[in-house]
């Protein structure tokens, strides 16, 4: 099991399942809610359980996603196409120790130019 929350703890979740390998995401999108690329695992939606959710929000930021923060501290939280049976969790938001790394970059087509991947993991321009 892992668990995580937002910075102000108005949000708190635990994950009871198995999580994807760990993405960042490039997207022009993430960066305008993370402030950077966000770094994302998905699970089953129905293993992602909700200990505290007085601040969550859902913003439904393109026709088929919708994207959890709080509504209190802004962290940003999850991300999920609609309709799917997955919700990706932003790591940051993770109890650490996370054991995780990094598998891959999506959408580097569209990442800013303040920064270089310097890393070996694959890149795809898109998903």
């Amino acid at each position: 099991m892992k668990s995580g929350g937002c910075l102000c703890g108005g949000v708190r979740y635990q994950i009871h399942g198995e999580l994807s390998s760990p993405l960042a995401c490039h997207c022009s999108q993430c960066g305008r809610t993370s402030g950077n690329f966000a770094v994302m695992a998905s699970c089953r939606s129905e293993h992602l359980l909700l200990a505290k959710s007085e601040t969550l929000a859902w913003y439904r930021s393109s026709e088929n996603v919708e994207r959890g923060f709080c509504t209190r501290c802004g962290g940003n939280l999850f991300w999920k196409a609609m309709p799917s049976n997955e919700t990706y969790v932003t790591l940051g938001t993770l109890d650490r120790p996370t054991g995780l790394a990094i598998e891959e970059h999506i959408f580097v087509g569209s990442k800013s130019d303040f920064y270089e991947i310097t890393d070996a993991k694959p890149q795809k321009l898109e998903w």
